[in-house]
């Protein structure tokens, strides 16, 4: 494992990115040398984007994936701190949280939250709950409510890409009414 900013050796404790190379791993991507770069570097590693800790037992503890990292204003923020802290909220039973671009931070949280059955809490109450608790750049600027059916799902998780693009396409539609001044 390896630190993925400073690509050194990450030490029992640490959050490090899992690498693995092989004889039964893949060499590259068919007929795509740029993906192939990304994930597999010179000396045949494939870096899998997934960030782990090594404990002193040996064990390895999955944390989150690499890539599901906000940027707000020069700051990384993993979605799943956020998420987490959003699922500590008693009505609050699944929580994702996906970047929305803005135009003075770059990226701002928006979140998606399932409540518990027959639960009811406004988005005004769980951005308050939020406030003084955690940093204020990691407030979720808005929260969507979904059912458990209405989730966008890949085979095995919830589909971010997914979630991504109803932001843009929620966030999109005021633009389009008359602004009152």
């Amino acid at each position: 494992m390896i630190d993925p900013e400073t690509g050194l050796d990450s030490l029992a404790g640490e959050l490090g990115e899992l690498l693995l190379r092989g004889y039964s791993l893949m060499l590259g991507f068919y007929r795509d040398k740029e993906k192939t770069a990304e994930a597999v570097d010179a000396e045949g590693w494939l870096h899998t984007g997934d960030l782990f800790r090594l404990l002193e037992s040996g064990h390895l503890v999955y944390e989150r994936r690499l890539k599901d990292m906000l940027k707000i204003g020069g700051e990384n923020v993993p979605a799943i701190e956020v998420e987490a802290f959003l699922c500590t909220h008693p009505l609050v039973l699944i929580a994702e949280v996906v970047a929305q671009a803005d135009p003075r931070l770059d990226e701002v949280p928006v979140a998606f939250v399932e409540l518990a059955p027959g639960a009811s809490i406004s988005e005004f109450e769980l951005i308050e709950y939020c406030k003084g608790k955690i940093s204020s750049f990691k407030i979720p600027r808005a929260v969507f409510f979904k059912s458990s059916a209405e989730w966008p799902m890949s085979s095995t998780k919830v589909d971010k890409v997914a979630l991504r693009r109803e932001v843009l396409e929620r966030t999109a539609l005021p633009a389009l009414l008359p602004r009152c001044t």
